[in-house]
């Protein structure tokens, strides 16, 4: 039957009386409804501690719950009654799926309200009532962000999916709503909604978890969470759509600064994952793979990945085609690569490295990109038989030209290039 809003605590009160008056009189599958009896207590228990908040009754996710409970109790009623039945007129198989239905979402319940008590917000509706708005600016965004964290673990996935959209219009706002989402506990919850059947809600959290990392303060949160975050954002790079691999990417971006992330990285098929997006993604999700991988290409002890995987032709290939960002972090990406390594420099110039990077210099980079190209020229031209080729294709013209920059940066790089 439809739940009435009003007064939903006491209907609910009833209809569990009303249950436990019923089950000591039901003759089939005695078992499951003792079990069902003990789930009231704590169930009772809870709805007793929701009525000392006094803001219980106008919180909308209290009230959500608590008519979901009285929905659940009322077709509870109604099965028992059937059950006093010997013979029960629906079958024995289809009786022990209903009962086994009430459990399930009497455990659910249980689980929500545990939930719902230790969030906080019924404390929340309770300075809402008192002073009629809140005090600040940043107590309004922490209430907000602790409603929303609340409601994206109880109730329905739909109900999970538009707190996830606030959640995304809240952390885009501000990187102060970060970090005050952070403190409220956010990530830890985020971490669990990987684990979702939902392909929109985990594609969404991944976005959630990219935002938070952009924000260097947040980022020691994500790194907290170890391998178990690097391996859900790995299976995104795997079989995410472009979107989330893009989103992986960006999280990943701030995660691949420490040894140990680099080498979890490397171990579990991260690299060959990021260069099959350098060759096939879209140009932003190419930008922020090349990035990462510019980021392991930091570490020596994953090098020989690298190499396995042909990553010198991929990003080759990125710095002759990619969008600038993605050019940039190809060419660093390669010169961390190149560093003390003279094969690995004549691989560059067999495969026409050179002349990408020529081309690249051509084409007007950025005063940032520039300076990285100039630090892997300088990088191959310490490999006597690359910088006869260097001098002979012209750079000594580019880098006197490059001299007279007006960055700062782009000057320091042609003057230890030239040294």
């Amino acid at each position: 039957m439809k739940i009435p809003e009003n007064e939903p605590i006491n209907l609910s009160n009833q209809l569990l009386s009303s249950l436990l008056g019923e089950i000591p009189h039901i003759q089939n599958f005695k078992g499951k409804w003792s079990i069902i009896r003990t789930k009231l207590a704590d169930l009772q228990t809870q709805l007793n501690d929701f009525t000392e908040f006094p803001g219980f009754s106008s919180n909308p996710l209290s009230l959500e719950l608590v008519q979901s409970i009285s929905q659940t109790l009322s077709d509870a009623v109604s099965l028992s009654r059937k059950c006093r039945n010997p013979s029960l007129s629906e079958g024995k198989l289809r009786t022990q799926s209903d009962i086994d239905s009430v459990l399930a979402k009497l455990d659910q319940h249980i689980k929500d309200g545990e939930i719902l008590n230790r969030s906080g917000v019924l404390q929340d509706g309770v300075f809402a009532g008192s002073s009629g708005s809140t005090s600040s600016k940043r107590e309004a965004v922490r209430v907000e962000s602790r409603n929303l964290i609340t409601r994206l673990q109880i109730g329905s996935l739909e109900s999970k999916n538009s707190a996830m959209d606030s959640l995304l219009g809240l952390l885009q706002e501000d990187d102060k709503n970060v970090l005050i989402a952070v403190a409220q506990g956010v990530v830890p919850v985020l971490l669990r909604l990987l684990d979702s059947s939902s392909v929109e809600m985990k594609e969404k959290t991944v976005s959630a978890i990219s935002r938070v990392s952009m924000v260097d303060s947040s980022k020691h949160v994500l790194v907290a969470e170890g391998l178990l975050l690097l391996n859900h954002l790995l299976r995104v790079l795997e079989s995410g759509s472009w979107f989330a691999k893009e989103k992986a990417c960006i999280a990943l971006q701030g995660l691949s600064f420490s040894k140990e992330n680099a080498r979890a990285i490397g171990s579990r098929g991260g690299i060959s994952s990021l260069l099959e997006i350098c060759l096939a993604g879209t140009p932003g999700s190419q930008a922020v793979a090349a990035g990462v991988l510019r980021n392991l290409a930091g570490f020596t002890e994953i090098k020989e990945n690298f190499i396995e995987e042909n990553a010198i032709s991929v990003l080759l290939g990125l710095l002759a085609s990619g969008t600038p960002l993605a050019q940039e972090n190809a060419i660093g990406c390669l010169c961390n690569l190149v560093t003390g390594d003279d094969n690995l420099k004549l691989l560059i110039a067999r495969e026409g490295g050179i002349e990408c990077l020529k081309n690249f210099w051509d084409g007007s980079p950025t005063a940032r990109s520039l300076e990285v190209a100039i630090e892997l020229l300088r990088s191959l031209a310490l490999c006597l038989p690359i910088a006869e080729v260097i001098v002979s294709d012209g750079f000594i013209a580019r880098l006197v030209a490059a001299l007279n920059s007006g960055v700062s940066g782009v000057r320091i790089a042609c003057s230890r290039c030239c040294l």
